[in-house]
C-alpha cells in the first residue's frame, strides 16, 4: 500500500465517521466511569462517616454496596460498548472496509 492509498483511506468519509463514532463512544463511557470513580474517592476522602453508616442497622455499611456497584458499573459499561460496537459500528466498519478494499484494488487496475 503506497502513500496515496493510505491518504485515500484516511480521507474516506465512512472511515472518518467510524473513527469519530468510536472515539465519541469511548470518551463518553470513559468520562462516565471517571466521574463515578472520582466521586466515590472524594466521598471516601471527605465523608467517611456516611460510608461507614449502616444500611439496615446491621454490619453492612453503605460503602460496601457503593464500591460493589462501581465494579458492576465497569462491567455494564463494557457490555454497553460491546453491544453498540457489534450492532452499530460493525456495519459502518464493514462499509468502510469495502471502500478501503476498492481503493487498494484500484492500484492493480491502473
Amino acid at each position: 500500500m503506497d502513500e496515496r492509498q493510505v491518504e485515500q483511506i484516511l480521507q474516506n468519509p465512512k472511515f472518518k465517521e467510524m473513527v469519530a463514532r468510536k472515539s465519541r463512544l469511548s470518551w463518553t463511557l470513559t468520562i462516565i466511569m471517571l466521574v463515578v470513580y472520582v466521586g466515590f474517592m472524594l466521598l471516601v476522602g471527605y465523608n467517611k462517616e456516611f460510608l461507614m453508616s449502616s444500611v439496615s442497622g446491621g454490619v453492612t455499611t453503605i460503602g460496601m454496596p457503593l464500591g460493589l456497584s462501581i465494579i458492576v458499573l465497569s462491567f455494564v459499561l463494557c457490555g454497553v460498548y460491546s453491544y453498540i460496537a457489534n450492532n452499530t459500528l460493525d456495519s459502518l466498519n464493514e462499509e468502510a472496509m469495502r471502500e478501503v478494499e476498492a481503493i487498494t484494488h484500484e492500484k492493480g487496475l491502473h
